[in-house]
């Protein structure tokens, strides 16, 4: 089982998206997706149930001077045609109206899926779609209101039909993570400080404070869908288990048992301010405890951690042997261990 910053992403496909008109579950908007290499943050949104998800690549092929400094060849390869046209205002519709919805590219949700290869690009996006009326590309709060008004302006009074901020989701608060580099480098928790920035910046105290959530490490939100996750593969060892002893198929045995909660999960990580902080704080609806193992082979080097862990470590390897001790299995695991080599355990 593989659980990456995202993944909790799926379950938002279910979630409601309204407008004025219509409200519809967000996999069945359009939304923007960003982060990783190439088009792979679109298929992974796909491989999650999202059906319209559009990248920074398709909206800057499309119209190359929402960010002149970038050229669209290096997009082409991965861009695909939008859904819909971008708006444009023209002398026979200078402002943008409830219709320009159903007419031109909405962006109904901003997801993060992983670290931004292009800060400049996805920043000076996701800043269009957010200052936008209601998600319509190309529109700013002022297209909606007096064609007389600058469209630099930002007004603190929205119009009547404006709709409320697009959401934004980040997948990883880490303002760092360990790489082949002697040092650590900036993660998607320095794009969310810059973006932030500029933000605050731009608006200049004219709109609200972005409205945005952050999944990932250490919320309490994301342990959550890891516990759900691990039941889930509990249950179905549980089954495959039971079937086993019986001399029957997986899928004769009716469901029995397989809804209790687990006891003990250790966290291990390399990064006091979210691995541990996450497993330290997290409060288990469903009782479990959790202990949480620092290892020294990541972010964390030495010295005083900012999050006590209930133990410090070189590696994965030692975190395996320290929790097979506490729970008394060392000794049976042992022959098992044996099998695999020190190298098949390595850190996310």
């Amino acid at each position: 089982m593989f659980i990456q910053s995202h993944t909790p992403f799926a379950d938002l496909t279910t979630s409601t998206s309204t407008t004025k008109t219509t409200t519809k579950p967000l996999a069945d908007k359009t939304i923007l997706v960003t982060g990783g290499d190439g088009e792979r943050c679109r298929q992974v949104a796909h491989s999650y149930g999202f059906k319209n998800v559009v990248i920074p690549a398709d909206i800057i092929t499309a119209c190359p001077s929402i960010w002149p400094f970038a050229s669209p060849q290096n997009y082409e390869t991965h861009a695909r045609p939008l859904p819909a046209p971008i708006y444009s205002p023209s002398p026979s519709s200078p402002a943008a109206t409830p219709a320009s919805r159903d007419k031109n590219l909405t962006i109904d949700a901003i997801f993060i899926f992983n670290d931004p290869r292009d800060w400049a690009l996805d920043t000076q996006i996701l800043l269009d779609v957010l200052l936008s009326d209601g998600g319509i590309v190309g529109t700013t709060p002022s297209s909606s209101s007096s064609p007389s008004q600058p469209s630099s302006s930002l007004p603190t009074s929205s119009p009547s039909h404006q709709q409320p901020q697009t959401p934004l989701y980040f997948s990883n608060p880490d303002l760092l993570f360990a790489s082949s580099h002697p040092h650590p480098r900036l993660g998607q928790g320095a794009f969310i400080a810059s973006f932030l920035g500029v933000w605050d910046a731009v608006t200049a105290g004219k709109r609200p404070p972005l409205q945005y959530t952050v999944i990932g490490k250490p919320s309490q939100s994301t342990f959550e869908f890891a516990e759900k996750r691990l039941l889930e593969h509990r249950a179905e060892l549980v089954r495959k288990s039971r079937a086993a002893a019986r001399g029957v198929k997986d899928g004769e045995l009716e469901a029995e048992g397989e809804g209790k909660g687990i006891r003990k999960v250790y966290m291990v990580g390399d990064n006091p301010e979210s691995d541990i902080a996450g497993g330290n704080g997290y409060r288990s609806p469903r009782g479990s405890k959790w202990d949480t193992v620092l290892v020294r082979s990541g972010v964390y080097n030495g010295g005083e951690p900012a999050h006590k862990p209930s133990v410090v470590v070189d590696d994965a390897w030692e975190a395996v042997e320290w929790a097979l001790e506490k729970e008394g299995w060392l000794g049976a695991a042992k022959h098992e261990l044996r099998k695999l080599e020190r190298e098949d355990f390595v850190e996310d």
